[in-house]
């Protein structure tokens, strides 16, 4: 029973519903903050976007050169992400065209993330895609978060974007940069030097160092908008303080889950404390 639970859970996280989740309460968090109704085809579209983009990503190498000899695990990833690319497909043709604008230029960043495209001068090895690009990997993914989270759900409600909406964007840019922190810890065992990552560069010790001060910095940024509520300063306060707990306690041996489950999680921890408290 336990080896059951314990496949469906990894299932759960290597199909990357846990982190379309995350994706999606971050989105949700917009809609909250800026006073919008629950947007279903936006979140929905969002959720399975997500799946579709970070499926894609993470085994389209894999499924090029090894299709016929694929894991059983591996295609089943590939028929459900399949069903949540068509999925994806019909909630997009329920938005409006500013929206399926910007999500065209966020899908194309995607799309050139995984796919082989850039001339040899420039990549670090064999994929030669934006992934491969020296200490590129982390913003990329932080502009596609802040894109989709809070552009996105203010474009598909013809919201005019004013100055908190900018300082929202950077907020999740900069939060999303300090949750990559304790992955880049982990994967210092595996990735290769010339990936140039945060803690390549500079170290474990003064890759928490920045990262707190992103943090600080994501806080403090709450006060520079012109509504600003006592409910929200103090869930973002929360906020900081877990994510310092889990990047302080981060280190290159921590467990499968750490990161890819606690740590990926935070922003559903997020959500429910603006539902509750917000």
């Amino acid at each position: 029973m336990m080896k059951y639970i314990k496949n469906v859970f990894d299932f759960y996280l290597n199909s990357s519903v846990h982190v379309a989740l995350a994706v999606y309460a971050l989105s949700w968090n917009t809609l909250i903050k800026f006073d919008l109704f629950y947007d279903k085809d936006l979140l929905y579209f969002i959720f399975f976007a997500t799946i579709t983009g970070y499926n894609f990503v993470k085994y389209f190498g894999v499924a090029k050169w090894h299709h016929r000899s694929l894991a059983n695990w591996l295609k089943v990833i590939q028929v459900f992400s399949l069903g949540c690319f068509f999925l994806m497909i019909y909630y997009a043709f329920r938005l409006n065209t500013k929206t399926l604008m910007w999500i065209f230029c966020l899908g194309g960043i995607t799309f050139l993330y995984a796919i082989p495209f850039i001339p040899k001068r420039f990549y670090i090895d064999a994929q030669k895609n934006l992934r491969s690009i020296s200490g590129l990997k982390i913003y990329i993914i932080a502009l596609v978060w802040s894109g989709v989270t809070v552009f996105l759900p203010l474009l598909e409600n013809n919201i005019v974007f004013n100055t908190d909406v900018f300082l929202s964007f950077f907020q999740i840019f900069v939060l999303v940069i300090v949750l990559m922190l304790p992955f880049e810890i982990r994967d210092l065992k595996y990735d290769s030097i010339k990936l140039a990552t945060i803690p390549q560069q500079i170290g474990v010790k003064k890759t928490k160092i920045i990262g707190t001060l992103l943090l600080i910095l994501f806080f403090l940024t709450e006060f520079f908008k012109d509504v600003i509520g006592s409910e929200m300063l103090m869930i973002s306060g929360v906020i900081s303080g877990v994510l310092l707990f889990l990047l302080l306690f981060s280190k290159k041996d921590q467990g499968y889950y750490y990161s890819a489950f606690w740590v990926e999680g935070l922003p559903l921890l997020w959500l429910i404390l603006i539902i509750k408290f917000g």
